[in-house]
């Protein structure tokens, strides 16, 4: 069995020295670098080749890569690089990496065409100045094929041990069983549908209630399928901290680790940076930080150290870091191309600049993707590819900026305040307003400013304070978010009072349907598969995110009975902003009937913090022997487990808090530590001038606005927090849904099917 490799993957594995240095210097931006790459090919005599397919073996090491151009008229093999700025300031380790790369390049060219020698060339393309600046020398087939030898012998026992692992993983999960004597009820119809998706190579959409067990239920197929559908990695993806906890948990039952054997499953945990730095306080080079000063040299020991390891969690990543004095957060990003199941958060693989998506397209790999709380995605996706610019903030930034970009920023101001006075002369009185096409004139003004402050970097590179710095990320951000504006993106203006007297506004490209961008996503894998409490109704979801049209969606039989929960719809009151202050009083009647008639733990839900103080007010004055704790805006951690905390086994009390926050889903309290919940609201996102541009256009798009833009996200909040109460199949409880529209027949068709509503 061979090996197979990228050139340019082995080549970073084999060539890489010195410091890691992320010290920002401009770069070519994927759209340009695709430019330079055709410029420089269409400058060529006829015969060039280009994106030429190259691929070799030794020993049981294949490696394969395309190589960017080849001149047979001159025996010329070329390796074309794009940049900008002054070529001198390339570190060296940069230039030994991309020699490294032409040399495998040719070696295979040479052995592929019977060729004796080559003359291999660096061109290093300037997309500002757009001239060639080439490095060449000729080579002869014998001197290239033993660099590919060495590269090779350098990589293989890597990969011989890589191979040993795979053989010994795929071995252990073909034999592994299920943890426990039995599946709850759903899980084993749950398992099956995973195991059959990935079987067909086909997505999922999973829905099934809280508290079965979804996390392992899901886990334990996917890795059965591993060995079986020849996949490389699996990524479990999270939008939360407790769905990763939970991951990493079930992963650890799935495939404990053994204190004398080698590690049969690589488990690696990615964290944000600013939660895994060790020095917040130093610049990411190896001038200022010891952690990234000689991080490739170390990095080899490190790398071997950590794939020993079964279970690399972010505190099992910091000690083998640590250990070998290297950064964790990038030893972690390098990790993710050796081990088995990667777990993290949604945007490691959704993001405009995904690295799971990226290393997976690069490296052509065979993967699984698991997205828990699938519901999430919706609004985590329109915020990826969603973008913003703030006026305040850019005069602030304006006024400090260096001298060489008073001139490019003056521009901008002008064009931003033209496009203002066009929207004012427009004479709508309202604060918010949407153009139908985009500012050409803006964003032109933009782009140069963008260029601008990429040049000066060029020449300074640490001429920019945080401010500006800031705006700059921002502003290519929005660039580039602007070239893929279609009709699943609006394009509005907020406007606001600045100081004297001024009127500022702020720029978004606002996306409302991401499933353009999502749905590459979905053809990489070999299988995705979507769970959740809360996927109904399965057209929303299919329609948003931009699933396949063949993709099934499932419903798995609640292990939950209908005599386990008491569902009592209220609708003698509403919750609606104009009747809210009537509603008080009725609410805390009930709530105080319902606590006396059985003491215990209670959360109750409400639409907006302002809502929730109202009747926290009442109640307290109405009931002041009743215990009650209430969530705040802005809750830091330790705040947030001081208010779990107060719902412990035996105790007695109501806990507010506001529905979709962070104590709606993804919270644990069995048996008696929660008995009920009241929710006094529907959940509809609040009507605003936002919202209805987002009905308007789904109601376009997809036929049904107000339900797409309000009712199902709204009933997706509701259905998460009363899965709260029911996590057991001892459990019993009550939930209080609290508005006349809960009564309604189309609101009822999308509640739970396992309730039995009560009047």
């Amino acid at each position: 069995m061979n090996y197979s490799i990228a050139v340019r993957t082995l080549c970073e594995f084999t060539a890489k020295a010195g410091d890691l240095d992320l010290r920002f210097t401009p770069s070519p931006s994927a759209q340009q670098g695709i430019a330079g790459h055709g410029l420089v090919a269409s400058r060529r005599d006829e015969g060039y080749e280009r994106e030429i397919p190259l691929g070799g073996e030794y020993r049981h090491l294949e490696v394969r890569g395309r190589a960017d151009g080849y001149d047979p008229a001159r025996n010329q093999l070329e390796e074309v690089k794009t940049f900008r700025g002054d070529l001198a300031w390339m570190p060296a380790n940069h230039r030994a990496l991309h020699w490294a790369q032409v040399k495998i390049y040719g070696h295979l060219l040479c052995h592929s065409r019977g060729l004796s020698e080559v003359c291999l060339a660096l061109v290093y393309f300037d997309i500002v100045s757009q001239r060639e600046t080439l490095l060449r020398d000729t080579f002869s087939a014998q001197t290239l094929e033993e660099f590919f030898h060495e590269q090779c012998e350098r990589f293989i026992a890597w990969a011989d041990q890589e191979m040993a692992h795979r053989a010994a993983r795929d071995s252990a999960l073909n034999a592994l069983g299920f943890p426990h004597a039995g599946f709850r009820t759903g899980q084993r119809p749950l398992a099956e549908a995973v195991y059959k998706a990935v079987g067909t190579g086909r997505c999922l959409m999973l829905q099934a209630p809280t508290g079965i067990g979804k996390t392992l239920g899901t886990l334990f197929p996917m890795l059965k399928a591993l060995p079986r559908q020849h996949l490389d990695k699996l990524f479990f993806l999270a939008a939360k901290t407790p769905g990763r906890r939970l991951a990493l948990e079930a992963l650890a039952t799935l495939v404990p680790e053994e204190a004398d054997e080698p590690a049969p499953l690589r488990v690696l945990e990615l964290v944000a940076r600013d939660k895994a730095c060790e020095h917040p306080d130093k610049a990411c080079h190896g001038e200022a930080c010891p952690l990234a000063s000689g991080f490739y040299d170390r990095l080899p020991e490190a790398r071997q150290a950590a794939v020993s390891h079964a279970m690399l969690d972010q505190a099992a990543l910091r000690d083998v870091a640590l250990a070998h004095g290297i950064c964790p957060y990038y030893l972690g990003q390098e990790l993710a191309r050796w081990s088995d199941v990667v777990v993290g958060d949604y945007n490691y693989y959704f993001d405009l600049n995904a690295m799971l998506f990226g290393l997976t397209v690069a490296n052509r790999w065979r993967v699984g993707v698991l997205v828990d709380e699938a519901h999430n995605l919706v609004e985590r996706a329109r915020r990826m590819y969603s973008a913003e610019l703030d006026q305040a903030a850019f005069k602030a930034v304006r006024r400090t900026a260096p001298g060489p970009l008073k001139k490019p920023l003056d521009r901008l101001a002008r064009q931003w305040r033209a496009l203002d006075k066009s929207v004012e002369a427009a004479g709508v009185s309202s604060d918010y307003r949407v153009l139908d096409s985009l500012p050409t004139k803006l964003l032109g003004a933009l782009h140069n400013a963008v260029a601008a402050i990429t040049d000066y970097l060029t020449e300074q590179p640490a001429g920019l304070d945080a401010a500006l710095q800031t705006f700059y990320f921002e502003a290519m951000h929005f660039c580039r978010v602007a070239e893929l504006f279609d009709e699943h993106s609006l394009f509005d203006m907020t406007f606001k009072a600045g100081r004297r007297g001024a009127t500022l506004s702020t720029l978004c490209l606002r996306n409302v349907v991401p499933a353009g961008f999502l749905t590459p996503r979905f053809e990489a894998t070999r299988a995705t598969v979507l769970f959740s409490a809360t996927l109904s109704p399965s057209r929303y979801y299919g329609d948003l995110l931009g699933l396949p049209a063949d993709t099934p969606w499932l419903e798995v039989e609640s292990p939950f009975s209908a005599e386990q929960l008491s569902v009592r719809v209220v609708d003698k009151v509403s919750t609606r902003f104009h009747h809210r202050a009537a509603s008080l009083a009725p609410i805390v009647e009930l709530m105080a009937e319902q606590f006396a008639a059985r003491p215990g733990n209670y959360l109750a839900f409400f639409s907006s913090f302002e809502y929730l103080e109202q009747v926290a007010a009442l109640f307290r004055e109405r009931c002041p022997a009743v215990p009650l704790w209430a969530q705040s805006r802005r809750m830091d951690e330790p705040s947030r487990q001081g208010f779990l905390a107060g719902f412990r086994e035996g105790g007695q009390g109501i806990g507010f808090a506001v529905l979709g926050g962070v104590f709606g889903e993804g919270i644990d309290l069995p048996g008696e530590r929660l008995i009920g919940a009241f929710i006094a609201t529907l959940g509809l996102p609040q009507v605003n001038p936002v919202n209805e541009q987002f009905r308007q256009r789904l109601g376009v798009l997809f036929g049904d606005g107000y339900d797409y833009a309000y009712l199902y996200p709204g009933l997706q909040k509701v259905v998460q927090a009363a899965g709260r109460v029911i996590r057991t199949q001892e459990d019993r409880g009550v939930i209080h849904l609290i508005d006349d529209r809960f009564a309604r027949p189309r609101v009822q068709r999308l509640l739970p099917n396992w309730w039995k509503n009560e009047r």
